[in-house]
């Protein structure tokens, strides 16, 4: 859990990353802070996706959205194209 820890901290910098277990069934909290300490998002993930390449790489992926969404440096129309782009590759895999 330590070197995904790492892991997060270094894909996500300048921003502080805390991996914490928070679940029954072993899900984390990924809490993530700016350089000020501020926490800016907070998600839950489950154990798996942290310990598959594909998925941990998903995970960062939807938190830099999530940090840019949060510090309103997103724009609605990209968020909206971001969904559509989610759906239309959601249907395509099933």
């Amino acid at each position: 859990m330590e070197s995904i820890s790492l892991l997060l901290d270094e894909a996500l910098s300048p921003y502080q990353v805390t991996l914490t277990t928070s679940g029954v069934q072993g899900e984390s909290l990924v809490t993530v802070k700016n350089p000020a300490g501020a926490i800016v998002v907070e998600r839950e993930v489950d154990q798996v996706q942290l310990m598959d390449k594909r998925l941990l790489v998903d995970v960062v992926d939807c938190l830099l959205r999530d940090i840019k969404i949060a510090e309103g440096r997103l724009e609605p129309s990209v968020i909206a194209a971001l969904r559509n782009a989610a759906q239309t590759r959601g249907a395509a895999l099933a």
